[in-house]
């Protein structure tokens, strides 16, 4: 089922609200759906690129050295049990277990000079997909909602959808903030990798549910006229009609319905992908992309490696990583569309040089790695790098202001942009970050 995730309500008091929707097939009609509409409803202003983005948030924080910034001559204690293999970017090693994205850096761009200037969960979150501190009276939107904000609904698609849950909202990581609740994603919590993946507000089972959603929509537009009656004057009244159309035309629409039915994507593709809830994700993410979302963020768990580092990296997150991301790079490719969609692939923070006692790493502040490639961004770079140990950064440090104001650039959407709060105060899109320019050029 879908949550229209509402996030957190707040003023400059720091008061806060946090809800939930949980929409049904038939209940959408009813009242969350249709509010959530009228809610998202805001002037759109496509910006100048016509690039759609994917999110890849690895929540937890992934470990730098055992991915994409390997130490092989440091010591033990830092370099850990894996091996490293070649790319085909000369003298550029990762991780030995990710062969396929070893074969891929002709499609993405490794950021090494990433300086995640945090090392708490749930701050990071918010930090990581806004490109701002965390601020317990202000928050901050993320990418995902700004795109939203910004471009609206294209072919009657929802602009914003979130796959998984795995964000960490304490600290207001991953909505729409002072945008408003409209922006927030729509997030599907089903796994498209169970055996029956059915979103149920898209997807109606046959003609008797059909027969009753529209003998609910008719009754509904009954009840409006009376309403309209005794109401005219509100303005919550005067927009119901356009939302309730909008809300019947989601749930009815067979390019969302065919946008969602990843059943349809033949076995050897899916194979491809990995049949994992990530792997799936991101081949569901595809298809989003290609029916007119504009932004997708793919969550995935347990990336929080604090005991057993090596074995759940080995046997869980990379082997999953590997097969879900470049099987997404070339598919995009393959399809004409990696040049229009920027693919984004980071996390909380890094972790800790040493291992510790548990076989695990920790949090760490100063050291950490991302992906970018596809929307324009120049492949086969290696920007940055940390000492040699991978405690800090020596080389062309991007903080994630940087990176918020280089996802912006790609997209089309102006850095100096200006926002207003719920209480008129104006808020300047990307105040300090600057585009990393070794990737745009």
């Amino acid at each position: 089922m879908f949550d229209l995730i509402t996030g957190t309500s707040s003023d400059c008091t720091g008061m806060n609200r946090r809800s939930f929707l949980r929409v049904g097939a038939l209940s959408a009609l009813g009242l969350s759906l249709p509010q959530f509409l009228r809610l998202r409803a805001e002037q759109p202003a496509v910006g100048k690129k016509d690039v759609k983005c994917i999110l890849l948030w690895m929540q937890g924080g992934p470990s730098h050295i055992d991915t994409f910034d390997p130490k092989p001559d440091a010591p033990v204690e830092v370099r850990g049990e894996f091996q490293t293999i070649a790319t085909t970017l000369p003298g550029v090693r990762i991780a030995e277990h990710m062969p396929r994205l070893a074969n891929l850096t002709n499609l993405y761009s490794m950021v090494r000079g990433h300086d995640p200037k945090n090392g708490s969960h749930g701050v990071a979150d918010h930090l990581m997909m806004s490109g701002h501190k965390f601020n317990p009276a202000l928050p901050f939107p993320c990418f995902g909602s700004v795109t939203a904000n910004e471009r609206g609904y294209v072919k009657g698609m929802l602009p914003f959808v979130q796959l998984g849950r795995n964000i960490d909202r304490r600290f207001n990581g991953g909505i729409a903030g002072f945008l408003g609740d409209q922006h927030n994603p729509f997030e599907v919590s089903e796994d498209p990798n169970a055996p029956v993946f059915r979103v149920r507000d898209l997807g109606l089972a046959g003609k008797e549910e059909q027969d009753r959603l529209e003998r609910r929509y008719a009754m509904l537009n009954d009840m409006d006229k009376y309403q309209k009656a005794i109401e005219e004057s509100t303005d919550v009244v005067k927009a119901r009609d356009e939302f309730y159309e909008k809300a019947h035309g989601l749930i009815t629409s067979p390019l969302a319905k065919k946008a969602f039915d990843i059943s349809a994507e033949p076995n050897k593709v899916r194979e491809t992908y990995g049949r994992t809830q990530f792997g799936q994700s991101c081949l569901l993410a595809r298809r989003l992309i290609e029916s007119g979302v504009q932004f997708v963020t793919v969550t995935d768990g347990g990336w929080d490696t604090h005991t057993d580092n090596f074995k759940s990296l080995k046997t869980r997150l990379l082997p999953k990583l590997d097969a879900g991301f470049s099987a997404l790079l070339q598919d995009l490719q393959i399809r004409g569309l990696l040049e229009s969609t920027l693919v984004v692939w980071f996390g909380d923070f890094g972790r800790t040089p040493k291992v510790n006692p548990s076989a695990g790493r920790d949090h760490w502040a100063s050291a950490g790695v991302a992906c970018f490639a596809g929307g324009g961004i120049k492949p086969g770079q290696v920007v940055g790098a940390t000492n040699q140990f991978a405690e800090f950064v020596i080389d062309s440090p991007a903080s994630p202001q940087d990176f918020a104001a280089t996802i912006y650039s790609a997209l089309g959407i102006p850095l100096h942009t200006w926002y207003k709060t719920q209480d008129g105060r104006p808020i300047e899109l990307v105040p300090e970050g600057k585009p990393m320019r070794q990737l745009l050029g």
